[in-house]
Parts: C-alpha cells; sequence; structure tokens
C-alpha cells in the first residue's frame, strides 16, 4: 500500500500542475510550473530507484505478475502506450497538417510529399498501438 501511495503521489500532483498551468494561461508561470513539475517528476523517480537500491521496495517483475495472476499492470502499461502515442500522433499531425495544407496552397505539386510527412506523424499512434497489442498478449 506504501508503495502505491509512494507513486502514486506524483502523478497526482503532476496532474494538478497541469491543470493549474492550463487554467492560468500565462506563459511565464507556465514555464515555471513546467520546470517544477519536471523536477517533481525526477525527484520521486530517483526516490523509487533509491528505495529498490537500498531494498525496501522490490522492483517489479513481469514473471511474478503474471504467475500471482495480476494483469492490471499489463492493461496500465498498454493504456498509457496508446494514451501518449495518440497524443503524440495529434500534436505532430496538427503541425504538419498546417505546414502541410500552406504548402499545398502555395504549390500544389507538393501534394504528395506533404500527404507522406503527415502520414509518418499518424504513423505514431500506430507504434503505441502495436505496443499494446505486445504488452496484453504477454499476459
Amino acid at each position: 500500500m506504501t508503495m502505491f501511495l509512494l507513486l502514486g503521489l506524483p502523478v497526482a500532483a503532476a496532474f494538478a500542475l497541469l491543470s493549474q498551468m492550463i487554467v492560468r494561461g500565462d506563459v511565464a508561470r507556465g514555464a515555471r510550473r513546467l520546470i517544477a513539475l519536471n523536477g517533481l517528476l525526477a525527484a520521486s523517480a530517483l526516490a523509487v530507484l533509491a528505495l529498490v537500491a537500498l531494498g525496501v521496495a522490490e522492483p517489479a517483475s513481469a514473471a511474478t505478475a503474471a504467475a500471482h495472476g495480476d494483469r492490471n499492470g499489463a492493461f496500465i502499461g498498454a493504456a498509457i502506450a496508446v494514451a501518449g502515442s495518440t497524443i503524440g500522433a495529434g500534436i505532430a499531425v496538427a503541425y504538419t497538417g498546417s505546414a502541410a495544407l500552406a504548402a499545398i496552397s502555395e504549390k500544389p505539386e507538393t501534394f504528395g510529399r506533404a500527404m507522406v510527412v503527415v502520414g509518418l506523424a499518424e504513423g505514431i499512434a500506430i507504434y503505441g498501438l502495436i505496443i499494446a497489442v505486445i504488452l496484453i498478449g504477454k499476459v
């Protein structure tokens, strides 16, 4: 239970800081909050590594989790893979799509090359889906 709290508190703090940054909309404060968020996440990762190194916490193993019937970790990992890759692909398509439309409006013959770049950006989401299928398939 303590390990879940130790891992859950940095995640809750990260979401709190991100939601506060989005609501305020101030760029300078947002950058400072983002730096603080990165520092908090780095410190929490170092704390988890220190606990594992000191022997206080035992690192999770896929073999022991599967042997005990704990499949939640694989599903959470698959969800993170799909969510992260989809958000990344959405951001990439937003930038490449707008640049492609601008290029096509100036030179219509660049349509094929522009759509290839947008397609490459969409491929990021497919990579996340493949990782999710691999993770769920191992359970």
